[in-house]
């Protein structure tokens, strides 16, 4: 891709981002820190405030199992960062979500879903990306119940695609 091109891309994808920024404190601090690795819960909690205030307004439910125990929590993710919040934000936080994976650093390149992740009602958005290092992350987007859920997993290398 040619210089140009690559800067056409790049102002379009602010662009989006800059549309959806401000629209909700649950978005604006997913995208701000959802994304940053080598966060401990306490310092995803605080960065999250930092955006949206103390106390959240919205639920984050968030681990790393590569810094921290994680009991309770599913074997084939390593790493989850969610929000949930009131109201039908879906499209909103979509747009958003993909400016962000747009700019640079880019986040991964586009692959089939890998097991167990699927669509399920009201999902808006999900995507498998491969990341660097073999690690693969599933960024999903949607609402039920008139709440907006964003989540993003990161799975350990060498998680095998689903057929």
């Amino acid at each position: 891709m040619d210089r140009l091109a690559v800067r056409g891309a790049y102002l379009l994808s602010f662009a989006l981002w800059a549309t959806a920024a401000g629209a909700h404190p649950a978005i604006d601090s997913f995208v701000s820190f959802c994304f940053k690795a080598g966060q401990t819960v306490e310092q995803a909690r605080t960065n999250m405030e930092s955006v949206a205030g103390s106390p959240l307004s919205f639920t984050l439910t968030f681990w790393d199992k590569s810094l921290a125990p994680a009991p309770g929590t599913p074997d084939h993710a390593e790493r989850r960062c969610a929000v949930d919040f009131a109201g039908n934000h879906g499209q909103t936080a979509m747009r958003a979500i993909q400016a962000k994976m747009a700019r640079p650093p880019v986040f991964g390149t586009p692959i089939p879903l890998p097991a167990p992740y699927a669509a399920v009602d009201g999902t808006e958005y999900i995507e498998g990306r491969e990341l660097l290092r073999g690690r693969i992350a599933v960024v999903h987007i949607g609402t039920r119940d008139d709440r907006t859920f964003i989540a993003v997993d990161r799975l350990p290398a060498g998680m095998r695609l689903s057929e």
